[in-house]
């Protein structure tokens, strides 16, 4: 059986996993994301190529940036500011020689998410996913949308106060990625942020905590608030929700009750947004990036 090496190339990890054609995830890891040169960004993915360099037909890249994945182009490479104006793939392929494929990491959740996950079956749908920004895909008419310069689904820097625009703290990214909702818990528990991960806020937030439950329903107020603007430009079949914090039930509750309530209380109630968790969680971009592969490669899907 043809096996496939896939990497999730984050801000902090790359996240790596062998994965054969009925898309099993086998020899899982990770490695420290090089934040200083591309020279070394290159050997550290070479490395882990050399593991399984002698096992694979190719490999799938899920990468932040603005990338014209035909090409292997990145415009930008989000928080890896060295990868910037590069051909990703060409430069990979002179240390790992295998053929190779890459889209942004919102993308491939909202590809993996399409093939195998919660949004299989639809023709429109979006993911949203919730980091230290937010990031995103969306599938229209049963296809990835990329956009005419490569950032649809850039979700991030939707602007949410017209009074000022330009401030980033009145972008959506700023507003409702994670460590908004743990400054947030922070500031109403006067404790440091860094004493909090998202896994204590929703410890806190499950037993019970008043002023947790507080601040979480204000943060999935403005993540409903956008989903409710995102139906009405898009109007999708399904908004999907990615993400770690995706897995707490009461995340998918919350956003789903705010959702209700507004929509409720609006005069004229447009189509009622379905939230869904996503499937694959973590492992999405993963997933996503073994089907851009073989789209690309033209292998059976």
């Amino acid at each position: 059986m043809k096996k496939y090496l896939a990497l999730d190339i984050g801000g902090s990890a790359i996240k790596y996993a062998l994965v054969d054609e009925e898309v099993k995830l086998t020899c899982k890891g990770k490695e420290k994301t090089p934040m200083d040169t591309i020279e070394n960004f290159v050997e550290v993915v070479g490395k882990i190529y050399d593991i399984f360099a002698d096992e694979i037909e190719g490999m799938a890249i899920s990468m932040p940036g603005v990338i014209d994945s035909k090409k292997g182009f990145a415009f930008h490479g989000g928080s890896l500011g060295y990868i910037e104006d590069c051909n990703v793939i060409e430069t990979l392929e002179k240390r790992c020689q295998t053929k190779i494929h890459i889209e942004n990491d919102g993308k491939c959740a909202a590809l993996g998410e399409f093939w195998k996950g919660s949004l299989k079956g639809c023709n429109d749908g979006i993911v949203i996913v919730l980091g230290t920004g937010i990031g995103g895909g969306i599938i229209s008419n049963g296809k990835l949308v990329k956009g005419n310069h490569f950032s649809a689904g850039e979700f991030s820097f939707i602007r949410t106060n017209s009074e000022a625009p330009s401030d980033y703290h009145n972008f959506f990214g700023f507003q409702n990625g994670v460590n908004s909702l743990i400054s947030g818990v922070a500031t109403k528990k006067n404790i440091l942020s860094r004493e909090l991960d998202g896994i204590k806020v929703f410890e806190m937030a499950n037993k019970g905590d008043r002023d947790v439950l507080e601040v979480l329903d204000k943060y999935c107020e403005g993540i409903a608030l956008e989903i409710l603007n995102l139906q009405n430009i898009l109007d999708p079949e399904k908004v999907a929700i990615g993400g770690g914090i995706s897995e707490q039930p009461l995340l998918i509750k919350n956003i789903v009750d705010n959702i209700e309530k507004i929509h409720n209380s609006s005069p004229r109630n447009n189509i009622h947004p379905k939230v869904v968790q996503c499937t694959f969680n973590n492992d999405a971009n993963i997933i996503g990036a073994i089907y851009n592969y073989r789209v690309n490669e033209k292998l059976a899907t």
